[in-house]
């Protein structure tokens, strides 16, 4: 019996003792006249949290849990302010005592201690620093250029031909990142597979789950140790190539139903027996829309030899955006269906999304299924173009 009263005394001392390795203390300090700061961060439970402290005499305390190592951000005013904001800062908080030192107008100067995943962060952000400076120009000319686009769409109120154009050039000026976010892809490959015991990695992957196929990412998330994939970010990763693979090739397509454009019933069963391509684009889209006359051509060529195309909106909030957009490209001559993604009391309801079905992360995404409802091509913006789709159906229907 005292054996196992002592045991026992054991198991909840161990118990607790966790739990205490819960509860973070974050102490800090910064010369601003604000009353408060704030902090965003997901706690020990999954949930997230906006937690606020007093500053008294440039000095105030956050208080909490989280299990693990999670990104934080700490910024001024009562809203999440944009990333690039001065008074903006994302940081590594750990069920740990740590400190930040904050300076008013320059947050990403900030200095926090008490962090081994935060030093690591500094670091390896350190090792893009001379990428970041080398994109600046880039940057400027992007940003410029973005606000032709918002200035004019703001004063017209309506997006006619300057407006699109504007908006195409905006888009369209992206490409010159593409050079600077590999060289910083790679570093973060790097990183991810030297340090698989890192919260930093499963992190770093949550951005790669875009343009990667499934095996890359199967093989890289393989590589994490079990540690690293039982935490938060680790297991989001897995339900992303979950996702992923329900959308890839050789998978059973998920049969959906509802509502069409003219509120009549459809079903993806009813296309069996025919080559079905799922289109996955929206109205914002600049790319989707200007793929739209090569996709009308390859449906006109192809409709009457068993070729169907539906197109599946993200515009689940902008119906009359959608309707709009079928009719000014002329995409009525096929069905159309929307995402069927929810947004109540400030909250996003995936339960009853199509595209979470498929794995879509990007757009325009394009999923082909043969007639027996098993996909067997996935043709994403990001990494397929256009002539991989066209010599697919060309195989498909012997030309």
């Amino acid at each position: 019996m005292k054996n196992f009263i002592t045991a026992f005394i054991l198991i909840v001392c161990m118990h607790l003792g966790v739990l205490a390795q819960q509860k973070f203390t974050l102490k800090g300090e910064i010369a601003n006249n604000a009353p408060y700061i704030y902090m965003g961060y997901t706690d020990s439970k999954g949930v997230p949290v906006v937690d606020s402290a007093k500053i008294d005499r440039n000095k105030f305390v956050f208080k909490g849990s989280v299990n693990e190592p999670v990104m934080a951000t700490i910024y001024l005013g009562k809203k999440i302010i944009p990333s690039n904001n001065s008074d903006y800062f994302n940081f590594y908080l750990e069920p740990k005592n740590m400190s930040i030192k904050l300076h008013s107008g320059k947050f990403k100067d900030a200095v926090v201690t008490g962090s081994k995943t935060q030093e690591d962060w500094v670091e390896l952000n350190a090792s893009k620093a001379k990428i970041r400076a080398e994109m600046e120009d880039v940057t400027k000319e992007y940003n410029r250029l973005t606000d032709l686009y918002n200035k004019a769409n703001e004063e017209l109120k309506t997006l006619d031909e300057k407006v699109k154009q504007l908006k195409e050039d905006s888009f369209n000026y992206r490409e010159n990142f593409n050079p600077f976010t590999e060289k910083m892809r790679q570093i973060d490959l790097g990183f991810i597979k030297n340090n698989p015991n890192s919260y930093i990695s499963p992190y770093l992957m949550r951005f790669m789950t875009t343009g990667s196929k499934v095996h890359e990412l199967e093989q890289l998330y393989g590589s994490l140790s079990d540690k690293v994939k039982a935490s938060s970010y680790g297991k989001e990763i897995a339900k992303e190539i979950t996702k992923k693979k329900g959308g890839s090739p050789g998978s059973k397509a998920f049969e959906f139903a509802g509502k069409d454009i003219d509120g009549k019933s459809l079903a993806l069963t009813e296309f069996r027996g025919k080559y079905v391509l799922l289109d996955f684009w929206a109205s914002w889209c600049v790319p989707c829309r200007k793929g739209n006359p090569h996709l009308i051509e390859l449906y006109n060529k192809y409709k009457e030899k068993g070729f169907e195309v539906i197109g599946i909106a993200d515009d689940d909030r902008t119906q009359n955006a959608w309707h709009k957009a079928v009719e000014d490209d002329q995409i009525n001559i096929w069905k159309h269906i929307l995402r069927g993604l929810k947004f109540e009391n400030g909250k996003f309801d995936f339960s009853n999304s199509i595209s979470d079905h498929f794995g879509i992360s990007t757009l325009p995404t394009k999923i082909l299924i043969d007639p027996q409802g098993i996909i067997i091509g996935r043709f994403a913006a990001d990494a397929s173009p256009d002539e991989y789709l066209n010599n697919k159906l060309k195989e498909i229907f012997n030309e």
